[in-house]
């Protein structure tokens, strides 16, 4: 796919992101992976009502389940991106794929909620967080100028499997008890080690081909065809042998296991203050949504459905939202998209505080869940193109770190304040304004700081301080180069030895014609130098 032949002449192309292929694979792989990350523990509230009859323990109890599960998720971003930088994405989503199995295998035969913590909660959380991680990353790897469209489709996972888990965990609840229900959930769980599966490597393998590609293609257009090119081939072969000894000699550096440079991107200091503003908000009308619907005199049935109905206006929101952050006239805005979403998100929260109305909790979950949709789709790809493909996974784990401190701050306190007042009013205005003012903070901050850094002249040769994702890819590839081209002149050294030695005698016959009929003698054998056969050509070019 996509590699040239040198036998037809073509010169091999530069390795980039297939922007399709394979990498449709890896965005199912991490759809899935997406789906059991956010869905599954939301999904497992099913089981509260029989785990409290068993237990004998109350809802804020069986309520820290999920909640260590989300706390995992997002807190273990660093482990998952030291283990990712050190081993890869493929071995840290297999590990992660069998402890969140075994977490749930294990959670069936518990019998007290402290096991049930250690095994449901934290177990599984910590394999949900080897597996979300370093999904997102190989999608980052595979797409470039659909990653955004990509995003916007693995996002979807979240309400595609809540949808489905709650309720087939209530059918499995009916026939098989929690702990029959556990199990096969567990079960279900394994499919992350599938996923893992296909995540395959893309640099390593493209640039060993493409390197045996280009050698073969330079050799054979800088020599003539026949016994002589296979020998300079071999010399090729031998010098680049020689040079990876020297390689394997010389000390290799140390790869940092996490890049906390990443802090010196202003882009990545604004983003992540503006994240952990906005989920100290973004989750909470959400978790108390059917609590005050209760309140307010609707059904339990009823209730519930209001969840079910922004999961399905989430699912068409998500990619539709990737879809248009692709476009080539936003893709270059999509930070300012991305606040946006999070504005409408939050004048959503705030203008339905006082909804006391089924029709106008249905009006209010509508909205809710594109906004929703929109802030799920771009929060990955905004910093994505913040930091780029290289500091990706260091960034990722810092950023669901801040993140995992604003998921438990904000949700308690908001329960602890609807106990206080007994009032979901001042809850809905809380989080709708905290929201607002992450998103206004994003504009106002990119405007400002980002945009107004680039209208600045620097000199060429001075380091920017704090640059952006753009000045570290750009440092990188020319890095790049200078190696690229480190290998193109031990080829050419190698080469034009050969092709002095094979055109020795069309030197001495251009010699002959360029002295003005003095014969040279020709028995000395001498090999011509550099040199002289340089200035020689260079006086020619003079004449002409």
């Amino acid at each position: 796919m996509g590699r040239s032949d040198p036998e037809e002449g073509r010169p091999p192309a530069s390795v980039k992101p297939p922007d399709g292929g394979w990498g449709w694979i890896v965005l199912l792989g991490c759809f899935v992976i997406t789906g059991f990350s956010y869905a599954f523990p939301k999904a497992v509230s099913v089981y509260f009502k029989e785990l409290m009859h068993d237990f004998h323990v109350g809802y804020s109890d069986t309520a820290w389940i999920s909640s260590i599960m989300l706390a995992m998720l997002y807190g273990m971003g660093p482990v998952s991106s030291i283990m990712v930088n050190q081993f890869g994405c493929r071995p840290v989503m297999l590990v992660g794929g069998l402890l969140a199995s075994s977490g749930m295998i294990l959670a069936s035969f518990t019998t007290t909620i402290i096991e049930l913590y250690l095994t449901a909660g934290m177990l599984t959380g910590l394999g949900m967080a080897l597996n979300f991680q370093p999904s997102l990353i190989m999608l980052g790897t595979y797409f470039d100028k659909r990653r955004p469209l990509a995003n916007g489709l693995a996002a979807a996972g979240s309400p595609v499997f809540l949808s489905a888990l709650s309720p087939l965990g209530q059918v499995l609840l009916e026939k098989f008890g929690w702990r029959g229900g556990f199990l096969i959930m567990g079960g279900l769980l394994l499919n992350c080690c599938t996923c893992g599966a296909v995540m395959r490597p893309l640099e390593a393998g493209m640039k060993r081909k493409m390197e045996r590609v280009q050698d073969k293609y330079e050799a054979k257009e800088m020599l003539p065809i026949g016994e002589r090119a296979e020998e300079a081939l071999s010399t090729t072969d031998g010098a680049k042998k020689s040079k990876k000894t020297k390689k394997k000699q010389q000390p290799r550096k140390g790869k940092k296991l996490l890049d906390f440079s990443i802090f010196s991107n202003r882009g990545f200091v604004i983003y992540s203050i503006a994240m952990f503003i906005m989920v100290l908000g973004l989750f909470v009308p959400p978790i108390l949504l059917v609590n005050y619907a209760k309140d307010i005199g609707v059904p339990d049935t009823e209730a519930a459905f209001l969840l079910s109905i922004i999961g399905f206006i989430d699912i068409f929101a998500r990619p539709s939202c990737g879809m248009l952050a692709g476009l080539k006239w936003m893709r270059p805005h999509v930070a300012y998209l991305f606040s946006f979403a999070m504005l409408f998100n939050g004048l959503t929260d705030i203008c339905s505080a006082r909804a006391n109305t089924y029709t106008a909790l249905i009006i209010f979950c509508v909205f809710f869940g594109i906004s929703y949709g929109m802030v799920g789709a771009l929060q990955f790809e905004v910093l994505m193109a913040i930091v780029g493909s290289q500091k990706f996974s260091s960034a990722i784990g810092l950023v669901l770190l801040i993140e995992a401190i604003a998921v438990l701050i904000g949700p308690p306190s908001a329960g602890r304040l609807v106990d206080a007042f007994k009032n979901y009013a001042i809850i809905f205005y809380l989080a709708g304004s905290e929201v607002v003012l992450s998103s206004l903070f994003l504009a106002m901050a990119t405007y400002c700081c980002l945009n107004q850094g680039k209208k600045t002249p620097q000199p060429e040769k001075t380091p920017s301080v704090g640059g952006g994702s753009d000045t570290e890819e750009a440092e990188s590839e020319a890095q790049e180069v200078e190696d690229h081209a480190g290998d193109n002149h031990h080829l050419s050294h190698s080469t034009n030895t050969a092709v002095v030695m094979d055109s020795e005698a069309v030197n001495h016959v251009a010699e002959d014609h360029s002295a003005d009929g003095v014969e040279q003698p020709a028995d000395e054998g001498g090999v011509p130098v550099p040199g002289e056969c340089n200035s020689g050509q260079a006086a020619e070019r003079e004449r002409f």
